[in-house]
C-alpha cells in the first residue's frame, strides 16, 4: 500500500484506491533555492496540502527560473522542517548522473528522517540533466532498459544485505545499506508513453504523468496498476490580474507548451530559450491555468479527478508563492472539498 494516509483536519488524504483526491504542492527547484524551497515546504503544509512533490534537476529548463539545487540535501532540511507533509521526489533519474546504488542509499536515508512521508519518484530523465557526466544520451528504449534495471538495484539494496549485482547497465560489488527505514520507500515511476505505463504498474508503486492522459492511466490499469495511486501534475500561474499572470506564465513556464521530444532531447538551457521563442502567452495559457478565478483552478483538478488521478500536484510558477498560498488556502481547496462532497452526496 501506497503511503495510506487521511489527514482530516485538511480534507486531504493519500490511500491506495479512487478513495479521495489529493491536492499537492509542487516545489520547484528550477525556481527557487534551497532556503525558499523549505519554506514553501513548511507552508504547504500549513495550508493543508496533502503531499509535496520536489523536482530534482542539475540545470534548470532556462536561465529565467535561475536555480537548481541539489535535491537530496533540500529533502534533509525539509524533513527536520516538516511533521505531517508527505514529499516525494519528481521525479529522480537514476541511471547516468546518480548512480542506482547512490540513488538507494539517499532515499533509504531520507525515508528514515521522514518515517513514513517520503516516497521515490523515478523517471528516464532527460539530456538537460544527465549529458553533464559526458557519457553521452541514450536512444529513448535504451533509457526505458537502464530504468528497469535500476529499479532492480534500488529494492535489492533496500533489502539491507550485502549484495551483488552484474547487469546489462549497472554492476554492484559487495554492497549494503546499513542505514534503512523500517518500511523501504514507495516508488513512483514517470510515465509518457504506453510502455513506461507498463512499468510503472509492474516494477512501481504508483505513475506519475506531466499532464492528464487517460490512454496512459488505461494501460496503466491494464498492467496490474488498477488499484494503485496516479499521480498528475498541474501547473497554474496565480496573480491578482489574470494579465500579469498569463505574462509570468509565459516568462517562467513557456516549458507547459514545448512538444515532445524537445523536453528531454535538448541539451543546455539556452536550447531551450530557442525553442520558447515562437511559443506565445495564449499557447501557454492553453496549458496553463492563469489568474485568480478560482473555479477555473477548481475545474483543472475535478478534471484530473474525473480522468482517474488520486493525487493532483499543483505547480504555481513564478516568484508569488505568498499570494498562491493564501489564495489555495481560502478559495481552491475548501471549493475542491465541497465539490466532490455535493458529488457523493447526489
Amino acid at each position: 500500500m501506497f503511503l495510506d494516509r487521511t489527514d482530516t483536519a485538511s480534507g486531504h488524504g493519500h490511500c491506495n484506491a479512487r478513495c479521495m483526491l489529493d491536492i499537492g504542492y509542487k516545489l520547484s527547484s528550477e525556481e527557487f533555492g534551497p532556503r525558499d524551497l523549505v519554506d514553501f515546504a513548511v507552508r504547504a503544509e500549513k495550508a493543508g496540502f496533502g503531499f509535496g512533490l520536489i523536482s530534482d534537476h542539475f540545470h534548470p529548463w532556462c536561465d529565467a527560473q535561475g536555480q537548481s539545487p541539489f535535491v537530496w540535501t533540500v529533502l534533509g532540511a525539509i524533513a527536520q522542517a516538516t511533521t505531517r507533509l508527505q514529499l516525494g521526489t519528481a521525479v529522480t533519474c537514476p541511471t547516468m548522473r546518480v548512480h542506482p546504488a547512490i540513488v538507494a542509499q539517499a532515499a533509504a536515508t531520507t525515508a528514515a528522517l521522514m518515517p513514513g512521508r517520503f516516497f521515490l519518484g523515478l523517471g528516464t530523465g532527460e539530456n538537460l540533466n544527465e549529458h553533464v557526466i559526458g557519457e553521452g544520451w541514450p536512444a529513448p528504449g535504451d533509457r526505458l532498459e537502464m530504468l528497469t534495471e535500476a529499479i532492480e538495484v534500488i529494492r535489492l539494496l533496500w533489502s539491507g544485505e550485502n549484495e551483488n549485482h552484474r547487469g546489462t547497465f549497472f554492476s554492484v560489488e559487495d554492497a549494503r545499506l546499513y542505514t534503512l527505514p523500517a518500511t523501504p520507500p514507495p516508488i513512483m515511476i514517470a510515465a509518457s508513453n504506453p510502455k513506461a505505463a507498463e512499468l510503472a504498474a509492474e516494477a512501481g508503486d504508483a505513475i506519475i504523468n506531466t499532464a492528464v492522459m487517460p490512454e496512459l492511466l488505461e494501460r496503466f490499469d491494464a498492467a496490474g496498476g488498477k488499484d494503485k495511486p496516479r499521480y498528475v501534475e498541474m501547473t497554474v500561474c496565480w496573480a491578482a490580474d489574470e494579465t500579469q499572470a498569463r505574462k509570468t506564465a509565459r516568462e517562467v513556464w513557456s516549458l507547459a507548451a514545448l512538444g515532445d521530444p524537445l523536453f528531454t532531447e535538448l541539451r543546455i538551457p539556452s536550447h531551450f530559450e530557442a525553442a520558447f521563442e515562437p511559443i506565445t502567452e495564449d499557447m501557454v495559457a492553453e496549458k496553463v491555468v492563469c489568474g485568480p478565478d478560482a473555479a477555473k483552478h477548481v475545474a483543472a483538478i475535478e478534471k484530473a479527478g474525473k480522468a482517474g488521478y488520486t493525487h493532483v500536484c499543483v505547480h504555481q510558477v513564478g516568484p508569488d508563492q505568498k499570494g498562491f498560498f493564501e489564495f489555495y488556502e481560502r478559495e481552491v481547496l475548501p471549493a475542491v472539498g465541497r465539490e466532490r462532497r455535493t458529488r457523493k452526496a447526489g
